[in-house]
C-alpha cells in the first residue's frame, strides 16, 4: 500500500524512509527521512506518514563516504562522482581578489549566513517546487569547479542559462528575507519557505520583490542577468535545508512526490 503524506502543519516532501533496524544510506545533496517524536517538530522539517512522524535530514555534500548522526541514528552518505565544470573568467580581478574585494566578499558572506539562520517556523513549506526559469541547464549540482584551470569549491547549486531579461519566478510560496547587490552573486534574492527550507537566486538583471514581502508560488521575482562573477547570463539557483545545500533538480522533477509513494 502506498504511503500517504499528510500536511502536519509543516510540509509535503519527497521521502526516502526505512524501517528502524535498516542501515541508512543516501546520496550527497539529497534528503532522508527518519522516525521522529513530537519533540522533533520544533527542531526539524517534519511530516506524518501513516500516523508516524518523520524528520527530514539533508545529506551534506562534503560528508561523502562518511556517516552523520542524528541523535543516536547513523546515516551513511554515499560517494558519488558528479563530474566537473571548467569556466574561464577573463576579468582576473574577479578571480584573484584585491584586499578590498576580499573584505567585501567576506562581509557579504556573513550577511548571507545570518539570513540562512533566521528561518520562519510559521510558514508551511511545500517541496512540490516548480522550475524558477525556462532555460538550459549549464552546470549541475555537485560538479568539481575549476575557474581559469584553478580548483575551487564544488558547485552546489543549479545553473540555468537563459537570455538576459528572462522571467524568474518563485518555485514555491515564501517570504523574501534578503535582497542585495553582492560581489559574487550580483543582484541577489533569498526566499524563506519555512522550517529551514530556503532558496537563493543570483546574477539577476533586475529584482522585482522587496525584503519582508510574502510571495506566491509562480510569482515573478526578477529577471535573468549577468551581474556579479559570471561568464554570461544565467540563474544560479541554490536550495538549502538546515543550511545544507541540496540538489535543486531533486525537487523539480515532474510527479516527483508521486513516484516515491
Amino acid at each position: 500500500m502506498k504511503n500517504k503524506l499528510k500536511n502536519f502543519g509543516l510540509c509535503y516532501i519527497c521521502l526516502i524512509s526505512f524501517s528502524n533496524n535498516a542501515e541508512k544510506f543516501g546520496d550527497p545533496g539529497e534528503i532522508i527521512a527518519i522516525k521522529a517524536s513530537s519533540d522533533d517538530i520544533d527542531k526539524y522539517l517534519t511530516v506524518e506518514i501513516n500516523e508516524s512522524l518523520y524528520k527530514l535530514i539533508p545529506l551534506p555534500f562534503e560528508k561523502q563516504n562518511e556517516s552523520i548522526y542524528v541523535n543516536d541514528e547513523k546515516i551513511n552518505i554515499n560517494q558519488k562522482d558528479f563530474g566537473e565544470s571548467r569556466i574561464t573568467i577573463k576579468n582576473n580581478s574577479m578571480v584573484n581578489l584585491s584586499k578590498e574585494d576580499s573584505d567585501r566578499a567576506f562581509k557579504e558572506s556573513k550577511i548571507i549566513q545570518k539570513a540562512l539562520s533566521n528561518y520562519s517556523k510559521f510558514l508551511v513549506p511545500d517541496l512540490n517546487f516548480i522550475n524558477p526559469v525556462e532555460g538550459v541547464i549549464s552546470s549541475r549540482y555537485g560538479k568539481k569547479r575549476y575557474i581559469n584551470n584553478l580548483p575551487r569549491s564544488p558547485h552546489l547549486s543549479l545553473d540555468i542559462a537563459a537570455a538576459e531579461g528572462t522571467k524568474i519566478i518563485s518555485p514555491s510560496k515564501g517570504e523574501v528575507i534578503l535582497v542585495g547587490d553582492f560581489f559574487y552573486s550580483g543582484n541577489f534574492i533569498v526566499i524563506d519557505h519555512g522550517f529551514g527550507l530556503i532558496s537563493t537566486y543570483s546574477h539577476l538583471s533586475s529584482v522585482q520583490v522587496k525584503e519582508n514581502e510574502f510571495i506566491k508560488k509562480g510569482q515573478k521575482i526578477g529577471e535573468v542577468g549577468s551581474t556579479g562573477r559570471v561568464t554570461g547570463p544565467h540563474l544560479h539557483w541554490t536550495v538549502y535545508l538546515n543550511k545544507v545545500r541540496i540538489n535543486p533538480e531533486s525537487i523539480i522533477q515532474e510527479n516527483f512526490l508521486e513516484s516515491l509513494l
